[in-house]
Protein backbone atom coordinates (compact mmCIF):
# COMPACT_ATOMS: atom_id res chain seq x y z
CA UNK A 1 0.00 0.00 0.00
CA UNK A 2 0.99 3.27 -0.82
CA UNK A 3 1.02 6.15 1.83
CA UNK A 4 -1.86 9.35 1.12
CA UNK A 5 0.98 11.58 0.89
CA UNK A 6 2.80 9.78 -1.91
CA UNK A 7 -0.25 8.63 -3.60
CA UNK A 8 -1.56 12.31 -4.04
CA UNK A 9 1.90 13.67 -4.82
CA UNK A 10 1.99 10.81 -7.48
CA UNK A 11 -1.59 11.53 -8.70
CA UNK A 12 -0.69 15.42 -9.23
CA UNK A 13 2.31 15.14 -11.04
CA UNK A 14 0.09 13.13 -13.37
CA UNK A 15 -2.29 15.43 -13.85
CA UNK A 16 -2.35 17.61 -17.26
CA UNK A 17 -4.75 20.80 -18.00
CA UNK A 18 -6.99 20.13 -21.01
CA UNK A 19 -5.14 22.33 -23.73
CA UNK A 20 -8.56 23.67 -25.33
CA UNK A 21 -9.98 26.87 -24.50
CA UNK A 22 -12.88 29.11 -25.24
CA UNK A 23 -14.20 32.33 -24.47
CA UNK A 24 -17.68 33.35 -22.49
CA UNK A 25 -19.16 36.02 -21.25
CA UNK A 26 -18.91 37.07 -17.51
CA UNK A 27 -22.19 35.93 -17.07
CA UNK A 28 -21.14 32.91 -18.00
CA UNK A 29 -18.15 32.36 -16.40
CA UNK A 30 -19.32 30.94 -13.23
CA UNK A 31 -16.83 27.96 -11.72
CA UNK A 32 -14.89 28.30 -15.41
CA UNK A 33 -11.30 28.80 -14.73
CA UNK A 34 -9.49 31.71 -16.13
CA UNK A 35 -7.24 30.11 -19.42
CA UNK A 36 -4.83 33.56 -19.42
CA UNK A 37 -4.56 36.57 -16.75
CA UNK A 38 -7.30 39.45 -17.22
CA UNK A 39 -5.90 43.11 -17.46
CA UNK A 40 -7.74 46.13 -16.60
CA UNK A 41 -8.65 48.18 -19.29
CA UNK A 42 -9.29 51.13 -17.19
CA UNK A 43 -8.51 53.09 -13.73
CA UNK A 44 -11.02 52.05 -10.97
CA UNK A 45 -11.54 54.30 -9.96
CA UNK A 46 -11.58 56.30 -12.88
CA UNK A 47 -11.38 59.93 -11.13
CA UNK A 48 -10.55 61.34 -7.52
CA UNK A 49 -14.03 60.26 -5.56
CA UNK A 50 -15.45 61.14 -2.41
CA UNK A 51 -15.31 58.27 0.53
CA UNK A 52 -18.39 60.00 2.58
CA UNK A 53 -21.54 61.69 2.25
CA UNK A 54 -20.37 65.14 3.42
CA UNK A 55 -18.87 68.08 2.26
CA UNK A 56 -16.11 68.85 -0.21
CA UNK A 57 -13.53 71.36 0.95
CA UNK A 58 -10.64 73.16 0.54
CA UNK A 59 -8.27 72.35 3.59
CA UNK A 60 -6.50 75.25 3.61
CA UNK A 61 -9.70 77.09 4.42
CA UNK A 62 -10.40 75.09 7.81
CA UNK A 63 -7.45 75.59 10.29
CA UNK A 64 -9.59 74.54 13.21
CA UNK A 65 -12.96 73.94 14.18
CA UNK A 66 -15.53 75.99 13.96
CA UNK A 67 -14.51 77.36 10.90
CA UNK A 68 -18.06 78.75 8.53
CA UNK A 69 -18.42 77.76 4.99
CA UNK A 70 -20.86 79.26 2.53
CA UNK A 71 -22.27 75.83 0.20
CA UNK A 72 -22.61 77.16 -3.20
CA UNK A 73 -23.65 73.78 -4.77
CA UNK A 74 -24.56 69.74 -4.56
CA UNK A 75 -22.74 67.30 -6.58
CA UNK A 76 -24.63 64.12 -6.64
CA UNK A 77 -23.03 60.22 -7.77
CA UNK A 78 -22.84 60.37 -11.40
CA UNK A 79 -22.77 64.70 -11.70
CA UNK A 80 -19.66 66.52 -12.00
CA UNK A 81 -19.08 69.79 -9.62
CA UNK A 82 -17.92 73.36 -10.30
CA UNK A 83 -14.58 74.50 -8.87
CA UNK A 84 -14.33 75.31 -4.93
CA UNK A 85 -13.20 78.38 -4.03
CA UNK A 86 -11.50 80.17 -1.03
CA UNK A 87 -14.32 79.99 1.48
CA UNK A 88 -16.56 78.23 0.13
CA UNK A 89 -17.58 74.34 0.20
CA UNK A 90 -20.00 71.70 -2.06
CA UNK A 91 -22.38 69.01 -0.60
CA UNK A 92 -21.21 66.16 -2.24
CA UNK A 93 -22.13 62.23 -1.88
CA UNK A 94 -20.71 58.88 -2.18
CA UNK A 95 -18.91 58.43 -5.29
CA UNK A 96 -19.57 61.87 -6.94
CA UNK A 97 -16.05 63.32 -8.39
CA UNK A 98 -14.28 65.73 -6.47
CA UNK A 99 -14.57 69.10 -7.69
CA UNK A 100 -11.79 71.07 -8.88
CA UNK A 101 -10.07 73.11 -5.96
CA UNK A 102 -11.29 70.33 -3.44
CA UNK A 103 -8.69 68.53 -1.36
CA UNK A 104 -10.86 66.88 1.38
CA UNK A 105 -14.43 65.99 2.49
CA UNK A 106 -15.75 66.29 5.49
CA UNK A 107 -18.17 63.73 7.05
CA UNK A 108 -21.56 65.23 7.12
CA UNK A 109 -21.99 63.95 10.71
CA UNK A 110 -18.54 66.57 11.74
CA UNK A 111 -20.78 69.43 10.34
CA UNK A 112 -23.75 71.64 11.26
CA UNK A 113 -25.39 73.31 8.53
CA UNK A 114 -26.93 77.07 9.79
CA UNK A 115 -28.81 78.33 6.64
CA UNK A 116 -26.33 78.61 3.44
CA UNK A 117 -23.48 78.31 5.70
CA UNK A 118 -21.46 75.09 6.78
CA UNK A 119 -20.01 74.80 10.34
CA UNK A 120 -16.87 72.15 10.56
CA UNK A 121 -16.65 70.87 13.28
CA UNK A 122 -13.13 69.81 13.10
CA UNK A 123 -9.50 71.09 11.43
CA UNK A 124 -8.64 69.36 7.91
CA UNK A 125 -6.43 67.71 5.91
CA UNK A 126 -5.43 67.24 2.74
CA UNK A 127 -6.64 63.69 1.33
CA UNK A 128 -9.51 63.66 4.08
CA UNK A 129 -11.89 61.05 3.00
CA UNK A 130 -10.72 61.05 -0.61
CA UNK A 131 -10.64 57.65 -2.88
CA UNK A 132 -7.60 58.70 -5.37
CA UNK A 133 -7.81 57.57 -9.15
CA UNK A 134 -6.53 54.05 -9.44
CA UNK A 135 -6.81 53.47 -5.85
CA UNK A 136 -8.35 49.89 -6.63
CA UNK A 137 -6.95 48.96 -9.71
CA UNK A 138 -4.52 51.04 -12.13
CA UNK A 139 -5.43 50.14 -15.98
CA UNK A 140 -3.01 47.66 -17.53
CA UNK A 141 -2.60 45.74 -14.15
CA UNK A 142 -3.38 42.20 -13.71
CA UNK A 143 -7.06 42.22 -12.39
CA UNK A 144 -7.15 38.35 -12.07
CA UNK A 145 -4.85 35.23 -12.55
CA UNK A 146 -4.54 33.03 -15.24
CA UNK A 147 -5.65 29.55 -13.37
CA UNK A 148 -8.38 31.00 -11.59
CA UNK A 149 -11.49 29.49 -10.67
CA UNK A 150 -14.39 32.35 -11.28
CA UNK A 151 -16.20 32.84 -8.31
CA UNK A 152 -18.71 35.67 -8.06
CA UNK A 153 -15.73 38.13 -6.62
CA UNK A 154 -14.17 37.50 -9.60
CA UNK A 155 -17.18 38.12 -12.20
CA UNK A 156 -17.76 41.22 -9.88
CA UNK A 157 -13.92 42.81 -10.54
CA UNK A 158 -13.84 41.51 -14.42
CA UNK A 159 -16.71 43.80 -15.06
CA UNK A 160 -15.67 46.62 -12.85
CA UNK A 161 -12.48 46.73 -14.81
CA UNK A 162 -14.14 46.65 -18.30
CA UNK A 163 -13.99 42.96 -19.29
CA UNK A 164 -17.03 41.21 -20.65
CA UNK A 165 -15.16 38.01 -22.10
CA UNK A 166 -12.87 35.70 -20.31
CA UNK A 167 -11.24 33.14 -21.78
CA UNK A 168 -11.54 29.63 -20.02
CA UNK A 169 -10.46 26.48 -20.20
CA UNK A 170 -13.10 23.91 -21.72
CA UNK A 171 -15.30 21.42 -19.08
CA UNK A 172 -13.94 18.63 -18.11
CA UNK A 173 -16.25 15.55 -19.20
CA UNK A 174 -16.68 13.01 -17.23
CA UNK A 175 -18.17 9.48 -17.07
CA UNK A 176 -19.84 7.80 -13.93
CA UNK A 177 -20.22 3.89 -13.82
CA UNK A 178 -21.36 2.83 -10.69
CA UNK A 179 -21.40 -1.44 -10.31
CA UNK A 180 -23.42 -3.67 -8.14
CA UNK A 181 -26.12 -5.99 -8.96
CA UNK A 182 -27.66 -5.42 -5.62
CA UNK A 183 -28.22 -1.35 -6.40
CA UNK A 184 -31.26 0.60 -7.33
CA UNK A 185 -32.73 4.06 -7.50
CA UNK A 186 -34.37 5.91 -4.77
CA UNK A 187 -38.22 6.01 -5.35
CA UNK A 188 -38.30 1.90 -6.13
CA UNK A 189 -39.43 -0.47 -3.14
CA UNK A 190 -36.55 -2.67 -1.99
CA UNK A 191 -36.21 -6.37 -2.54
CA UNK A 192 -34.69 -8.57 0.05
CA UNK A 193 -30.22 -7.78 -0.63
CA UNK A 194 -31.44 -4.75 -2.32
CA UNK A 195 -29.71 -1.28 -1.54
CA UNK A 196 -30.40 2.29 -3.00
CA UNK A 197 -27.77 4.26 -5.34
CA UNK A 198 -27.20 6.74 -3.37
CA UNK A 199 -23.39 6.94 -4.85
CA UNK A 200 -24.72 7.90 -8.39
CA UNK A 201 -25.90 11.25 -6.46
CA UNK A 202 -22.97 11.74 -4.48
CA UNK A 203 -20.83 11.58 -7.77
CA UNK A 204 -23.37 14.00 -9.26
CA UNK A 205 -23.05 16.47 -7.01
CA UNK A 206 -19.26 16.35 -6.59
CA UNK A 207 -18.78 16.59 -10.05
CA UNK A 208 -21.51 19.47 -10.76
CA UNK A 209 -20.32 21.65 -7.97
CA UNK A 210 -16.43 21.74 -9.67
CA UNK A 211 -18.64 22.18 -12.91
CA UNK A 212 -17.61 19.29 -14.69
CA UNK A 213 -19.98 18.21 -17.72
CA UNK A 214 -21.62 14.63 -17.28
CA UNK A 215 -21.37 12.61 -20.68
CA UNK A 216 -22.32 8.89 -19.18
CA UNK A 217 -24.05 7.91 -16.13
CA UNK A 218 -24.60 4.01 -16.12
CA UNK A 219 -25.15 1.02 -13.87
CA UNK A 220 -22.80 -1.44 -14.75
CA UNK A 221 -24.06 -4.92 -14.02
CA UNK A 222 -21.24 -7.29 -11.93
CA UNK A 223 -19.64 -9.04 -14.69
CA UNK A 224 -15.64 -8.68 -16.81
CA UNK A 225 -17.19 -8.70 -19.95
CA UNK A 226 -20.20 -5.90 -18.69
CA UNK A 227 -17.41 -4.23 -17.00
CA UNK A 228 -14.59 -3.76 -19.97
CA UNK A 229 -17.50 -2.53 -22.35
CA UNK A 230 -18.83 -0.14 -20.04
CA UNK A 231 -14.95 1.60 -19.62
CA UNK A 232 -14.25 1.21 -23.30
CA UNK A 233 -17.53 3.37 -24.36
CA UNK A 234 -16.81 5.41 -21.86
CA UNK A 235 -13.45 6.57 -22.50
CA UNK A 236 -14.62 7.38 -25.98
CA UNK A 237 -16.99 9.76 -24.52
CA UNK A 238 -15.19 11.50 -21.53
CA UNK A 239 -11.72 13.08 -20.11
CA UNK A 240 -12.24 11.55 -16.95
CA UNK A 241 -14.30 8.07 -15.92
CA UNK A 242 -14.94 7.48 -12.53
CA UNK A 243 -16.32 4.13 -10.94
CA UNK A 244 -17.82 3.44 -7.69
CA UNK A 245 -17.74 -0.18 -6.29
CA UNK A 246 -16.26 -3.34 -7.50
CA UNK A 247 -12.53 -2.28 -6.83
CA UNK A 248 -11.61 -4.68 -4.64
CA UNK A 249 -10.35 -8.54 -4.51
CA UNK A 250 -13.85 -10.32 -4.28
CA UNK A 251 -15.50 -12.65 -6.91
CA UNK A 252 -17.49 -9.76 -7.82
CA UNK A 253 -15.02 -7.44 -8.50
CA UNK A 254 -14.26 -6.44 -11.83
CA UNK A 255 -12.81 -2.66 -12.10
CA UNK A 256 -9.15 -3.82 -11.84
CA UNK A 257 -8.97 -6.26 -14.48
CA UNK A 258 -10.85 -4.43 -16.80
CA UNK A 259 -8.87 -1.30 -16.35
CA UNK A 260 -5.34 -3.62 -16.58
CA UNK A 261 -7.45 -5.51 -19.81
CA UNK A 262 -8.20 -2.34 -21.78
CA UNK A 263 -5.86 0.01 -20.58
CA UNK A 264 -2.94 0.67 -17.74
CA UNK A 265 -3.64 0.65 -14.02
CA UNK A 266 -0.86 3.04 -11.77
CA UNK A 267 -2.23 3.21 -8.67
CA UNK A 268 -4.11 0.68 -6.64
CA UNK A 269 -4.59 0.29 -2.95
CA UNK A 270 -4.12 3.33 -0.58
CA UNK A 271 -2.88 3.00 3.08
CA UNK A 272 -5.69 5.14 4.66
CA UNK A 273 -9.33 4.40 5.77
CA UNK A 274 -11.94 4.43 4.44
CA UNK A 275 -10.95 3.70 1.06
CA UNK A 276 -8.07 1.78 1.04
CA UNK A 277 -8.64 0.16 -2.19
CA UNK A 278 -8.73 2.90 -5.13
CA UNK A 279 -7.48 2.45 -8.43
CA UNK A 280 -5.83 5.02 -10.56
CA UNK A 281 -4.80 4.63 -14.51
CA UNK A 282 -6.02 5.41 -18.17
CA UNK A 283 -7.94 3.89 -20.80
CA UNK A 284 -6.87 5.69 -24.36
CA UNK A 285 -7.21 8.73 -23.64
CA UNK A 286 -9.23 9.09 -20.53
CA UNK A 287 -8.35 8.98 -17.22
CA UNK A 288 -9.57 6.46 -14.41
CA UNK A 289 -10.53 6.62 -10.65
CA UNK A 290 -11.68 3.47 -9.37
CA UNK A 291 -13.78 4.52 -6.11
CA UNK A 292 -14.74 1.82 -3.64
CA UNK A 293 -18.28 0.88 -2.84
CA UNK A 294 -18.92 2.09 0.72
CA UNK A 295 -20.44 5.46 0.36
CA UNK A 296 -18.38 7.13 3.06
CA UNK A 297 -15.19 5.81 1.43
CA UNK A 298 -16.48 7.42 -2.11
CA UNK A 299 -17.00 10.64 -0.47
CA UNK A 300 -13.33 10.79 1.02
CA UNK A 301 -11.13 9.30 -1.81
CA UNK A 302 -12.85 11.99 -3.87
CA UNK A 303 -12.39 14.66 -1.49
CA UNK A 304 -8.37 13.60 -1.05
CA UNK A 305 -7.55 12.62 -4.17
CA UNK A 306 -10.08 13.21 -7.07
CA UNK A 307 -10.81 16.87 -6.46
CA UNK A 308 -7.27 17.94 -6.45
CA UNK A 309 -6.63 15.83 -9.56
CA UNK A 310 -9.19 17.66 -11.29
CA UNK A 311 -9.00 21.07 -10.43
CA UNK A 312 -5.30 20.73 -12.32
CA UNK A 313 -6.68 19.07 -14.69
CA UNK A 314 -8.85 22.13 -14.85
CA UNK A 315 -6.23 24.39 -15.22
CA UNK A 316 -6.32 25.57 -11.48
CA UNK A 317 -3.06 26.98 -9.79
CA UNK A 318 -4.51 26.02 -6.50
CA UNK A 319 -6.00 22.58 -5.66
CA UNK A 320 -5.11 21.69 -2.55
CA UNK A 321 -7.02 22.14 0.27
CA UNK A 322 -6.20 24.26 3.95
CA UNK A 323 -5.89 22.41 7.44
CA UNK A 324 -6.35 23.93 10.45
CA UNK A 325 -4.69 23.06 13.92
CA UNK A 326 -7.41 21.57 16.44
CA UNK A 327 -7.71 19.82 19.58
CA UNK A 328 -8.72 16.44 20.12
CA UNK A 329 -12.38 16.14 21.48
CA UNK A 330 -12.00 12.17 22.27
CA UNK A 331 -9.61 9.74 22.98
CA UNK A 332 -8.58 7.24 20.11
CA UNK A 333 -6.88 4.29 21.80
CA UNK A 334 -5.96 2.08 19.14
CA UNK A 335 -3.39 2.93 16.51
CA UNK A 336 -3.64 1.82 13.21
CA UNK A 337 -1.25 1.09 10.29
CA UNK A 338 -3.21 3.38 7.73
CA UNK A 339 -3.81 6.92 8.03
CA UNK A 340 -7.55 7.64 9.68
CA UNK A 341 -9.83 10.57 8.14
CA UNK A 342 -12.32 10.82 10.83
CA UNK A 343 -15.85 12.78 10.78
CA UNK A 344 -15.91 15.62 12.87
CA UNK A 345 -17.75 18.38 14.04
CA UNK A 346 -15.75 21.27 15.26
CA UNK A 347 -16.93 22.43 18.87
CA UNK A 348 -15.30 25.92 21.10
CA UNK A 349 -13.96 24.12 23.98
CA UNK A 350 -14.66 26.42 27.59
CA UNK A 351 -10.74 27.37 27.10
CA UNK A 352 -12.42 28.74 23.55
CA UNK A 353 -10.25 26.57 21.31
CA UNK A 354 -11.85 24.87 18.68
CA UNK A 355 -12.18 20.86 19.27
CA UNK A 356 -12.76 18.06 17.16
CA UNK A 357 -16.29 15.85 18.41
CA UNK A 358 -16.08 12.59 16.09
CA UNK A 359 -19.73 11.43 15.19
CA UNK A 360 -20.21 7.91 17.09
CA UNK A 361 -20.20 5.67 14.21
CA UNK A 362 -17.31 5.38 12.13
CA UNK A 363 -17.86 2.94 9.85
CA UNK A 364 -17.23 3.63 5.94
CA UNK A 365 -21.35 2.30 5.70
CA UNK A 366 -22.12 4.92 7.92
CA UNK A 367 -23.68 8.04 5.67
CA UNK A 368 -25.08 10.05 8.35
CA UNK A 369 -21.90 10.51 9.27
CA UNK A 370 -20.96 12.57 6.90
CA UNK A 371 -24.08 14.65 6.79
CA UNK A 372 -23.87 15.49 10.48
CA UNK A 373 -19.78 16.23 10.24
CA UNK A 374 -17.88 20.06 9.50
CA UNK A 375 -14.77 18.00 7.59
CA UNK A 376 -12.76 15.20 8.12
CA UNK A 377 -10.19 15.07 10.91
CA UNK A 378 -6.64 13.12 10.57
CA UNK A 379 -5.11 10.55 12.69
CA UNK A 380 -1.60 9.53 12.06
CA UNK A 381 -0.68 6.35 11.07
CA UNK A 382 0.48 4.03 14.47
CA UNK A 383 -0.60 7.03 16.65
CA UNK A 384 -2.83 7.26 19.60
CA UNK A 385 -5.00 10.09 20.66
CA UNK A 386 -5.90 11.67 23.95
CA UNK A 387 -8.20 14.51 24.66
CA UNK A 388 -6.59 17.36 24.31
CA UNK A 389 -3.82 16.33 21.38
CA UNK A 390 -3.20 18.77 18.27
CA UNK A 391 -5.00 17.37 15.38
CA UNK A 392 -5.19 18.59 12.10
CA UNK A 393 -8.80 19.26 10.64
CA UNK A 394 -10.10 19.88 7.19
CA UNK A 395 -13.25 21.51 6.57
CA UNK A 396 -16.10 20.33 4.33
CA UNK A 397 -16.11 24.33 3.49
CA UNK A 398 -12.81 23.72 1.98
CA UNK A 399 -13.27 20.25 -0.07
CA UNK A 400 -16.49 21.27 -1.39
CA UNK A 401 -16.71 24.86 -2.38
CA UNK A 402 -14.54 25.84 -5.49
CA UNK A 403 -13.84 29.19 -5.23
Amino acid sequence: MMNVDAALERLLQSARPVSDIETVTIIDSLGRVAAASIHSTIDVPGYDNSAMDGYAVRSADVPAAGTRLKITQRIAAGSVGEAVTPGTAARIFTGAPIPPGADAVVMQENCEVEGDELVVQQPVEANLNIRRQGNDMASGQIAIEAGTRIGPQHMSLAAGVGVNDIRVYRKIRAAILYTGDEIIEPGQPLAPGQIYNSNRYALHGLLRSLGVEITLDQHVEDSFEATRKAFVEASQKADLIISSGGVSVGGEDHVKPAIEAEGQLDLWKIAMKPGKPLAYGSIGDAIVFGLPGNPVSVFVTFLLFVRPYLLKMQGCTEFTADSIPVKAGFDWSKPGVRREFARARLETSQQGELTAVLFPRQGSDVSSSVAWADGLVTIPENRTVAKGDSLQFTGFSELMVGF
